[in-house]
């Protein structure tokens, strides 16, 4: 996610930092490189002009050329006016009374089932009764998608074959509040383009149900083209927030940057990968850390607390305080890290490693991952329990079983014992020697 925006930020803020005391014509260069990098990353014109109006009217003034340290508060003066150009963070309305009413629209492709989808599996998370609403009866397998995917995510999914679309929604409503749901989500047609006949069912379906939200499910891959049909929408349908999906794919993300600023309409939410569970709300400060290379350390936590198993985690805690940390331990560790997301995107979120986890193939991240598990799959109960005793012939017969090599097997042993160290450390509130400088 904006990894190159971030590679190139990174860059010009080094050769601030290296000059020391800064003078005008130094902000006023490094300001240029901001401006190339931004357009660069597809950011609107006009939205980067007046961006860096604001950063070099606050940049050149005493507050940064006069301190003891400029280069830093020329990056916070970036990270505040980052946050405010992207608005607050995402919240969802509430009806005054069940149901709430969510309508997605967007474009074919953009990825709208697939939202909706992951917006009920969101509000079910949070205690919700989401109820799935197919209104598009004329992508073919649209409706099959989303019950595939209701199914999948044991939500329920409202579907009337040859129904039309706003008698649907209305209907749809009026069964969620029979049967007591507390959202539902309309997954309206898409079109390749905006036509009138897009504009006037949207139109209808808004007037039958009242929806508390009207998101435009926008793919931010396609750069300004999703500007143009957030601005059109805006103009012709009234929306009320932004869904910008496929973040995690995009090298560039200058769509995120400019549709809030040039719709007026606030990103309300934000698809950051291909699991269901890869819909976050969203948070301008987080989003900006990530771009500036700060890391996101409190999605981490939020990940890690939906992820990991509290009880399992005491009880580990248990077994190192004890010593019985063992490699099936050690196995159901590596698939709790797994279930929070792509092991370079987790790694990406950690302060100081996203800049180095940037150029890290995440297939070969997770094919290592597979091996490790297929290594200590190929153990029996009782090496794993005590891989001391694994000497070398049952290493040879432990590749053969996991289809990989004696070399492997060894790596595998290494990092089993480096993290049983490092975690014994930590649990008894020392850090190795070797560790120190990471904590300094």
């Amino acid at each position: 996610m904006f990894d190159a925006l971030s590679d190139k930020l990174q860059r010009v803020f080094d050769q601030l930092g290296r000059k020391g005391k800064l003078n005008e014509q130094d902000v006023d260069r490094a300001l240029r490189e901001v401006r190339l990098a931004l357009l660069e990353a597809d950011v609107n014109f006009r939205v980067v002009r007046s961006f860096l109006d604001k950063v070099r009217g606050r940049a050149v003034g005493v507050e940064v050329l006069q301190s003891l340290t400029p280069t830093q508060q020329v990056v916070k003066i970036v990270h505040e006016e980052l946050m405010a150009l992207l608005g607050e963070a995402g919240r969802l309305a509430t009806a005054p009374s069940p149901p709430t009413a969510i309508m997605l629209l967007g474009l074919q492709g953009s990825g709208k089932t697939t939202t909706a989808a992951k917006l009920a599996l969101h509000l079910r998370k949070q205690g919700q009764r989401p109820l799935l609403v197919a209104a598009d009866p004329y992508r073919p397998a649209a409706v099959t998608q989303l019950e595939m995917l209701g199914r999948q995510l044991d939500i329920p999914v409202f579907a009337r074959p040859g129904v039309a679309p706003a008698a649907l929604c209305r209907d749809a409503v009026a069964e969620a509040r029979s049967a007591g749901q507390t959202h539902v989500i309309f997954d309206t047609a898409g079109r390749l383009h905006i036509d009138e006949q897009l504009m006037a069912e949207v139109a209808e379906i808004r007037q039958r149900t009242n929806p508390s939200e009207i998101l435009l499910v926008a793919d931010a891959m396609t750069g300004q083209d999703a500007v143009k049909v957030a601005e059109e929408f805006q103009q012709r349908v009234g929306i009320t927030g932004l869904v910008l999906t496929k973040l995690d794919g995009d090298a560039r993300g200058g769509a995120a940057l400019s549709m809030r600023d040039v719709t007026g309409v606030p990103i309300k939410l934000i698809g950051v990968g291909e699991r269901p569970d890869a819909l976050e709300l969203f948070h301008p400060d987080r989003l900006t850390s990530r771009i500036l290379g700060m890391g996101d350390v409190l999605s981490l936590i939020e990940r890690a607390q939906e992820s990991i198993d509290e009880e399992r985690a005491a009880e580990l805690q248990r077994k190192l305080r004890s010593a019985r940390f063992d490699l099936e331990d050690f196995l159901d560790q590596m698939r709790q890290v797994k279930r929070m997301g792509p092991l370079t995107q987790i790694m990406q979120m950690i302060p100081g490693l996203s800049r180095a986890m940037r150029d890290t193939d995440q297939s070969a991240a997770d094919q290592s991952l597979k091996r490790m598990e297929a290594v200590i799959l190929s153990m029996t109960p009782e090496e794993r329990h005590h891989p001391e005793i694994i000497g070398g012939s049952r290493r040879r017969r432990i590749a053969r079983g996991s289809g990989s090599s004696v070399a492997d097997v060894n790596q595998l042993l290494n990092q089993f014992r480096q993290a049983l160290q490092m975690m014994k450390a930590m649990a008894g509130g020392k850090v190795p020697k070797h560790m120190a400088r990471l904590f300094q």
